[in-house]
Formats: structure tokens, sequence, C-alpha cells
């Protein structure tokens, strides 16, 4: 698994042979791990500061009391944004929490105040900005 995160786009042979067994059995694991949902799919990383979007930030939202039926198309909506990088739906005093890539901090202003603040279901964001980012192995 770890072989896979570091590099989805291994040759099978080059995956067997790191870890020890025949092709044929390398493919049928990690077809098999597909079919179970272990492996969910194969993404490119990009770089966004590559694509003009060096400024990230994590976005704290708490909905208003009472918009239980507007949390799935919220996070529907807010995914959809060029902005949004990943959002996470969460148990605590925020509800969501979206990582996102823009330009620069008047893009982040607009980003808060005109698609999260300005929504009548939204009760109150907070904005922390993302120095560096580092990404863990699971498993």
């Amino acid at each position: 698994m770890r072989l896979l995160q570091e590099d989805g786009r291994i040759a099978n042979n080059a995956l067997a042979a790191a870890v020890g067994i025949a092709p044929s059995t390398c493919l049928a694991r990690v077809r098999a791990l597909r079919r179970a949902g272990v492996i969910r799919g194969f993404h490119a990383d990009v770089d966004p500061q590559a694509l003009g979007r060096g400024l990230r930030a994590m976005v704290a939202v708490r909905m208003a009391a009472g918009s239980r039926a507007t949390l799935e198309p919220f996070a529907r909506a807010v995914a959809a944004r060029p902005e949004v990088l990943d959002v996470y739906f969460l148990a605590g005093a925020d509800d969501f929490l979206l990582h996102v890539a823009v330009r620069d901090t008047d893009e982040l202003r607009r980003f808060v105040v005109e698609r999260l603040s300005d929504r009548p279901d939204v009760a109150s964001t907070e904005t922390s900005l993302v120095f560096d980012h580092l990404r863990g192995a699971v498993g």
C-alpha cells in the first residue's frame, strides 16, 4: 500500500518485485483491493502553486441552527468550487473544514465572504492559513 501511495503509476512488475511476489499475484491483489474499496482510485497530486494558487487555507464552517437539511447540498456546492481542494464533514463545534487554494488574500476574502458568509445557512467561519502540507501514510 505504501508503494502505491507514493507512486500510483508504478508498473505492476516493479511493484511485484519490490514486495517479493509474482506479477500475476500482485495484479490479482491490487484488483481485489480495488474491488473491495480499499483502493478508491488513482489521482494526480497537483501542486496548487504551479497553477497560480499558492495561498492555501483551512476554513472552518459552522452552520446555522436548524440547517440540517442543507448540510449535504452545502457540501456538494462547496466541493464543486474551483478553490476547494477538500471538504471534511466534522463532529464537534464546527460542521465543515474546507481546504482551499487561491491566488492571494483578496481571492480568499472573496471566497469566504461571497461564497460562505453570504449564505443564510452559514452561521460563522474561521480561516487559518496553511504554511506547509505534508501527506501522511495510511496503514
